[in-house]
Order: C-alpha cells, then structure tokens, then sequence
C-alpha cells in the first residue's frame, strides 16, 4: 500500500528569515539600544571590507529585511533608502586594502564593525555582530551570531547598507580604472578581473596583494555569483 503524500514543508524547503526576538530580548534585558552589524567584502581581491551598524525603530521596521545576499541589486538598494530613513542611527567604515594587507582580513572586518559601531549617533548599549567572532574593543557589550544575518533584523539591515555602499564604492573604482570591470564583478575572482590582472598587473592600493592569485593562486568565480552579492 502506497504510503500518504504529506502536506507538511520539507525542513529543506523552510527559508529562514530574520526577525526582531533577539533585540525584543535584549531590551527586556535592560539593553537598549540594540546594534546589528556587518561587513560586506571579505572574499574579494580587490577593493575595501565595509562595514555598518545599525539601530532600528522598533516601531518602523522595513518590511523585506533580509541577508543582502539573498536580495537583489534593486531590492538592496530600495531597503538601503527606507533603513536610512527610518532606522535611529547607521553609521559606515571600512578598511582599504593596504590595511586589510597590513593584517588580514579577519582582523580588518572586525576592526571596521568596531568603526561603524563607535561612529552611530547613539549610544548602544549590546552590539550583534554577524559571525563567530565579536570585535574587540567595543564600547559596550558585544554577541556574535552565527548567520545573524538571517536571524536579526538589525543586522540584516547592517548587511545591506554594508553591501550597498562597497558596491557603490567598487562602481567608482571602476570608472576610475576602466579596464578591470570593478564595476561588474566587485572585485571578486571572476574570469575578467583575473585576466585583467595578468595582462595589466594589480592595482597600487586598490587590489589585495596578500591575496590570492598574488600570493597563492586561489580559485576562480563567475560573473554570475559576483553579481549575486558575494560577501
């Protein structure tokens, strides 16, 4: 006898989706304001790793807030204009590439968090980072989440306002430097950008010397999954 088909959703097919319960928490706990950050451009051989942080109003929260790199380009860029509008405070920073070579990567996106949460125009009390690790040096207390991107909306919204100005960023050294495409591909290891770099070198100040292919020969992306919103 054939087993029954079940209407329940597969564990598989549930997306999960940032919500509010980690700073309605916090703020039962007496720790408000609540700060969501996260940095966008890791991964990339060229190019700054920006971060952001972000207080929300947690009586005008955008609706679709979501891990930028499940979002589109126009869908980051409309939350981008409503989180600026709406939110208490968001502040940005970053780290160029000769600070990210003067150290690594790790070390330079934490720093930058630490920046663009010192820089918000109000106070946190309890700062989210997206991750494993919390920056050092805080000026109040930190938690890491591990894909809090996907679980906090405050950092969820820092995640894109991340992603949103490097990419801005990135289009600009593209205008600049026309033959290398940073305005297509973000700095990421596409096909392009690797020939780019071999037939005309990397880019004083702009491209990651201590990174792969410069100093190991990493591997390859395609145009495809740097447009996707690659951190």
């Amino acid at each position: 006898m054939a087993r029954a088909r079940s209407d329940s959703p597969l564990l598989f097919d549930i997306v999960e989706k940032p919500d509010f319960s980690v700073e309605t928490k916090a703020m039962a706990e007496g720790l408000w304001p609540v700060a969501g950050m996260d940095e966008a451009g890791r991964g990339p051989l060229a190019g700054p790793v920006v971060a952001a942080a972000v207080v929300l109003d947690p009586a005008n929260i955008p609706e679709g807030l979501d891990d930028s790199k499940r979002l589109s380009h126009l869908q980051r860029e409309a939350l981008f204009s409503r989180i600026l509008g709406s939110a208490l405070g968001v502040s940005m920073a970053s780290i160029s590439a000769e600070g990210i070579d003067d150290s690594n990567i790790l070390r330079a996106s934490l720093e930058a968090m630490r920046r663009s949460l010192v820089g918000l125009p109000v106070k946190a009390k309890l700062a989210l980072a997206d991750g494993r690790d919390v920056p050092p040096g805080l000026p109040c207390e930190g938690r890491a989440l591990v894909r809090g991107d996907q679980r906090s909306q405050s950092i969820a919204a820092a995640s894109i306002v991340a992603k949103v100005m490097r990419d801005r960023m990135m289009r600009g050294c593209g205008s600049h430097h026309e033959r290398y495409g940073f305005e297509i591909h973000m700095g990421y290891a596409t096909a392009r950008h690797r020939a780019a770099i071999e037939t005309h070198g990397p880019v004083a100040r702009l491209h990651r010397v201590s990174f792969a292919p410069f100093r190991l020969g990493g591997s390859e992306v395609t145009e495809e999954e740097s447009l996707a919103g690659l951190d």
